[in-house]
């Protein structure tokens, strides 16, 4: 399995050793925690617990605030990548000049030095937005900014139940935050075949999904030769954001919503829910599903 599941900058495949200490979640992103469990006809008791770490995230654009994302403090590097691109920020991993991760006494900033274009582009349609766990458009402040175009995929992507299937076992091991804590999403960059390859987890799904676009960004990474799978229902701005990365299938372990099938009916992406082994639902372009 190559390393870019755990470490999207060094892509050198790891030795025993060293994969067993990348499969262990950063001290910084769990907390150890004590509650109290009991039910039924077992009296409550004191047990040791550990929950997953949420921090104030500003992606900070030529030092000028953009957004404040409540995130998974952990791969923000990958994120600020992802985000630049997902938001139209960015079309190209080139226009990010450099990055640097600040922690402060609030929470922690990206400072981005973005191209003079890009950045100009960007003064023009500055919005704020304040981001929520649970909601990806939470202060975008007119119709027209929450339902940003999104141009139409020039390939059909061919998703094999074989692949899905397989992709769904890898990921199964594949989620150290989440068996550490049930409290994370995951997203995954699956080859066609149905290796998983890269895996980023966080508390909101919309940022693990644009952590794996970020790293499959900076990885260099075709958006045509694999599909995206995650662990979450499939939003609209699930499918925005892979559309935008030029990537033409999503597959959900849970449902989507009815503006997520328009938006991938529109946008030429194959959108699958309820994948669960091998079954699983087609809600666009069936016949790109094969056995």
């Amino acid at each position: 399995m190559l390393e870019p599941r755990t470490r999207p900058v060094d892509f050198t495949l790891p030795d025993a050793d060293d994969a067993a200490d990348a499969a262990l979640p950063p001290d910084h992103v769990v907390v150890p925690a004590s509650a109290w469990s009991g039910g039924g006809q077992q009296r409550p008791h004191a047990v040791d617990d550990t929950l997953i770490e949420e921090t104030p995230v500003a992606l900070v654009y030529n030092g000028i605030s953009h957004a404040v994302m409540l995130a998974t403090p952990s791969d923000l590097e990958d994120f600020a990548y992802g985000f630049s691109l997902t938001e139209g920020i960015v079309p190209t991993r080139s226009d990010i000049y450099g990055m640097d991760i600040v922690p402060t006494g609030e929470g922690i900033e990206i400072r981005i030095e973005l191209a003079a274009e890009r950045f100009a582009h960007l003064k023009l349609r500055r919005r704020s937005l304040a981001g929520r766990t649970g909601c990806g458009l939470c202060g975008v402040d007119s119709l027209a900014a929450a339902m940003r175009p999104v141009a139409r995929l020039p390939h059909r992507f061919a998703l094999s139940r074989a692949a899905l299937a397989r992709g769904l076992t890898e990921l199964n091991d594949d989620q150290p935050l989440h068996r550490r804590t049930g409290g994370a999403h995951a997203a995954a960059w699956v080859a066609a075949d149905g290796e998983v390859l890269l895996v980023r987890e966080d508390v909101g799904r919309h940022n693990a999904l644009d952590k794996l676009i970020g790293a499959l960004l900076r990885w260099g990474g075709d958006p045509r030769t694999g599909f995206v799978l995650v662990t979450s229902r499939a939003s609209y701005e699930m499918v925005h954001k892979t559309a935008s990365a030029g990537i033409g299938a999503l597959a959900a372990v849970s449902a989507p919503t009815a503006h997520a099938v328009r938006l991938a009916e529109t946008a030429g992406l194959t959108l699958i829910g309820f994948a669960r082994g091998e079954r699983c639902t087609a809600y666009t372009f069936p016949e790109s599903l094969t056995a």
